[in-house]
């Protein structure tokens, strides 16, 4: 089971970085201040690894 969260933790600490350069890159602090924050794969890419870490594989649907 560790291998398996070692899995998703290390793709979200990737799409973590790749978003993190995305935004050193264009001057930003965060993504809402960008104004192609609802289109930009770049972040759509970390949000689901934010999700599928917290499904931890098991795949469904979150309740906030």
């Amino acid at each position: 089971m560790n291998e398996i969260l070692d899995i998703y933790q290390k793709e979200l600490d990737s799409k973590k970085e790749a978003l993190q350069e995305c935004q050193k890159s264009k001057n930003l602090l965060t993504c809402s201040d960008c104004e192609k924050m609802f289109e930009c794969d770049t972040r759509k890419t970390y949000v689901k690894a934010v999700y599928e870490r917290m499904a931890k594989g098991q795949g469904g649907g979150f309740e906030f």
